[in-house]
C-alpha cells in the first residue's frame, strides 16, 4: 500500500513538471536566443580562416585535458599519501615509507606539470 501511495505522488510530480518544462521550452523557442552571450575566441586567436579557428580551439581542449590528467595524479598521489598515513597510524608502515611515498609523489606531480607544459608549447 506504501508503495502505490509512493507511485502516485511521482505521478502527481511528473503530471506537474511536463507541463511546466513545456512551457519553458516554448519561452526559449520564443525569444529567439536573444540574451545568450556570444562565444569567446580561442586563446590563440580566431585565426584567419575555419581550419585555424578550430585548430587554436583544438589547442585550448589539448591544454584542458593536460590539466584534467594532472588533477586525476594529484588526487591518485593524495589517495596514496592519505592510505599510507592510515597504514603508519595502524603500525603496518614506518614513518620513512611516508614520507618516500609523498616524496615520491611531489616529483612524478612536478615531472607530469612539466611534460603538459612542454607538450602545450610544441602544439
Amino acid at each position: 500500500m506504501k508503495t502505490f501511495v509512493k507511485l502516485k505522488q511521482y505521478g502527481k510530480q511528473a503530471a506537474l513538471a511536463v507541463p511546466l518544462l513545456a512551457l519553458q521550452t516554448g519561452n526559449a523557442f520564443a525569444t529567439g536566443g536573444k540574451g545568450i552571450p556570444k562565444m569567446d575566441a580561442p586563446s590563440r586567436g580566431e585565426g584567419a580562416g575555419i581550419m585555424e579557428t578550430i585548430k587554436n580551439y583544438g589547442y585550448d581542449i589539448a591544454t584542458l585535458l593536460g590539466l584534467l590528467a594532472c588533477c586525476w595524479a594529484f588526487f591518485v598521489v593524495a589517495g596514496s599519501a592519505i592510505e599510507t598515513f592510515r597504514e603508519v597510524r595502524a603500525g603496518k608502515k614506518t614513518w620513512g615509507e611516508f614520507g618516500m611515498i609523498c616524496g615520491v609523489g611531489v616529483g612524478l606531480l612536478i615531472v607530469i606539470i612539466w611534460l603538459i607544459t612542454k607538450a602545450t608549447d610544441m602544439l
